[in-house]
């Protein structure tokens, strides 16, 4: 498989690409999600149901702004996102209504999550905005924490792995409501 540097990454991703690479805990699966073509080859790859949504991840809140509909949470809620961020949090955030389906599938809200990883947020920076940030692997399968256990299969179907390793964390992100504060995925 092709090692890719941040800018290789970022022009596979222009291109319609799908690239793996390290987060805080474990290896995902990127495309620019405002491409349709791009996530549904990505949902292939994974052999995932698009009516599950996908998570975004970014290297900063503004590259949420056109996604996100923050006036929809009470100040205090927002507040709690944004403290939590950056970091291995995801929150389930009101989507403004130009938010395709392809990102949010079934859902009215968006999966969103500020990395703290150095080699996401060079990629989020060089790409110029959040990228989807599934895991890479099969649907139903473990997630993968080491480049080593990555399935060849999976990734022969790739237009490349980012280099780098995973900062280490023990579990994939916690994901939360952003309304409520729920913990959906602990």
């Amino acid at each position: 498989m092709k090692d890719l540097d941040i800018s290789a990454a970022v022009a596979a991703l222009h291109r319609g690409g799908v690239i793996a690479y390290p987060t805080e805990a474990v290896w995902g699966l990127g495309c620019d999600p405002m491409n349709e073509a791009a996530v549904m080859r990505l949902l292939a790859i994974k052999q995932r149901d698009v009516g599950k949504g996908l998570i975004l991840i970014a290297a900063y809140e503004d590259q949420f702004d056109a996604l996100l509909d923050w006036d929809a949470l009470p100040p205090d809620r927002a507040e709690d996102v944004y403290d939590s961020w950056p970091g291995p949090n995801t929150w389930i955030v009101p989507a403004h209504g130009t938010v395709p389906r392809w990102i949010t599938g079934d859902h009215a809200g968006v999966a969103a999550r500020v990395s703290a990883h150095p080699t996401v947020v060079a990629l989020c920076q060089a790409f110029g905005g959040p990228i989807t940030s599934t895991s890479a692997n099969l649907a139903g399968a473990p997630p993968v924490f080491t480049r080593e256990r990555l399935d060849s299969g999976l990734i022969a179907d790739l237009d490349g792995v980012v280099a780098g390793e995973t900062g280490g964390d023990a579990s994939p992100s916690t994901i939360r409501d952003a309304r409520s504060g729920q913990v959906l995925r602990a």
